[in-house]
């Protein structure tokens, strides 16, 4: 500032304001055009998934409520009629059941993916990722030729001796679980192989050199730091499970009717939209409550970690 503009600022304070404003007032423009140009980018995105999945969405949970006069007795439908509430708590058991045993079999391969070196994680990895890109309609008739009463299966234990004749191996809750959990399986060692890696191996050492043994080490130091990526496979295999159709409509038969079998033959073979409508809305209602109670109690066991 020049001697000269000096005796022009005491005069007229305000010129030291107004010139001092864009200074501080930029960062602001900055960041408001920053958040419309994002919005602007996103916009398409956002606009297809509302038009191809929110308003079909919307547009069947209205029918559920409004067809043939605005009512709720497709709901009450639900709750009057034992099958529809068995169906709907075998979803839930046969999903659960697949939770935990994609999570039994894949913990360890996750860990030892974690642990190995670079060469032999990414090839394990890569076994991993590999049912991913095939597709889930060949993956479950592959069970179907392992299972079927002249499958391999039934075949190697008439060579083997162990039985006489075939087993009834398909269409049966068993069969569903095992095959819905290969199926599954990458999205639970996924989440855990992420949150192993950030697990300092060093730790584990600490463990050691303390005395505890592997074991104790693992179960007080491994397991609960790893609870964010346990939590996460959990989350998205239970609420994948819940709407899964392909591999229990061809492996289930119809003495394994689940949720989305159920609604596919409301909507299909029934012509019945409304209550089809009525049962996808108690579909997407248990999913969203599972994600929030999952999300509470990983916020519990967060907490917990930090007191």
């Amino acid at each position: 500032m020049t001697d000269a503009a000096a005796p022009a600022l005491r005069r007229r304070p305000w010129l030291r304001t107004a010139r001092a404003a864009p200074a501080t007032a930029a960062p602001v423009s900055r960041d408001r055009l920053s958040r419309r140009a994002s919005l602007l980018l996103v916009s398409p995105a956002l606009l297809l998934l509302g038009w191809a999945f929110f308003l079909p969405v919307a547009a069947l949970l209205f029918r559920s409520v409004s067809e043939p006069t605005w009512t709720l007795a497709h709901y009450a439908r639900l709750i009057d009629e034992p099958l529809y509430l068995r169906i709907i708590l075998r979803t839930l058991w046969i999903s659960a059941g697949v939770t935990v045993l994609a999570l039994v079999l894949g913990y360890p391969i996750a860990l030892w993916i974690a642990r190995a070196r670079a060469g032999v994680a990414a090839f394990v990895t890569l076994c991993v990722l590999i049912p991913l890109w095939t597709s889930v309609l060949v993956r479950s008739y592959g069970w179907i030729l392992l299972l079927q009463r002249n499958g391999i299966v039934n075949s190697w234990l008439k060579e083997w001796g162990f039985i006489d004749r075939s087993l009834a191996l398909l269409y049966s809750e068993t069969t569903v679980l095992v095959a819905m959990s290969h199926v599954l399986l990458p999205f639970m060692i996924l989440p855990l192989v992420s949150s192993l890696k950030n697990i300092s191996p060093d730790l584990g050492k600490a463990a050691l050199n303390l005395g505890a043994s592997p074991w104790r080490g693992f179960v007080h130091v491994t397991l609960p730091l790893s609870l964010p990526g346990i939590f996460a496979g959990c989350l998205m295999v239970f609420v994948l499970s819940l709407g899964f159709y392909i591999t229990p409509a061809l492996l289930g038969g119809p003495r394994t009717l689940m949720i989305a079998t159920l609604i596919s033959q409301q909507a299909t073979e029934m012509l019945n939209w409304p209550f089809a409508g009525a049962i996808s809305f108690v579909l997407l209602a248990l999913s969203l409550a599972i994600t929030f109670a999952f999300r509470k109690l990983l916020g519990v066991e967060r907490a917990a970690a930090h007191a």
